[in-house]
């Protein structure tokens, strides 16, 4: 039937998803997530019209998955802990995978053939995104009562070095590391008990 997804759509772009984080959105052909989905590309056309609408889409639902996650960590503990965890979610995150698959969003942020407008609008709602999520766990009273920082600039930092900390697992691969940079992170942001 014209018009109807002959194929599991969520199946697909979770596939898809791995493609574009293990390649990049540079090298990515619409051939290749074709074979990634099993799904034809006239069909994967068809129903999202370029490799940049599918790359929105599959991005959109990475987002809402990864705030999900984010919003439980520092939901969960006290302020210093929940930030902790957040650092190890992402650093296991980005190790993951033989080659380990590095950061979606960073990545995409660092390939200069990712930069059309709907791409960074979508880099820079999830950056925006992330750094809200840090900036209302960093001013309930109990963050505020730790932090060596106001809470808008402690959740800016948090970002930062976590977009930072991609480039150094790119070059270094080595988790340890990451962990050091964070824990020195947490080092200065928080006051010792």
């Amino acid at each position: 039937m014209a018009g109807v997804k002959q194929f599991d759509e969520d199946q697909a772009l979770e596939r898809a998803l791995e493609v574009f984080w293990q390649q990049g959105f540079a090298a990515t052909s619409m051939q290749d997530l074709a074979q990634a989905t099993g799904v034809l590309r006239g069909s994967l056309y068809n129903a999202y019209g370029d490799k940049q609408a599918m790359f929105l889409e599959v991005f959109r639902r990475y987002q809402e998955r990864f705030f999900v996650a984010v919003r439980e960590l520092l939901a969960s503990q006290p302020a210093d802990a929940a930030l902790a965890a957040f650092f190890d979610f992402i650093i296991e995150s980005m190790t993951s995978g033989d080659p380990s698959r590095g950061c979606l969003t960073t990545k995409t942020a660092t390939d200069e053939t990712a930069m059309a407008e709907p791409i960074r609008e979508a880099l820079r709602a999830f950056l925006d995104g992330l750094e809200a999520l840090l900036h209302e766990r960093f001013d309930q009273d109990d963050a505020r009562a730790l932090l060596n920082l106001e809470p808008d600039l402690a959740a800016r930092l948090v970002v930062t070095l976590t977009r930072g900390i991609v480039v150094i697992e790119r070059v270094y691969q080595d988790p340890q590391r990451l962990r050091e940079a964070a824990n020195a992170l947490l080092a200065v942001l928080f006051k010792r008990a």
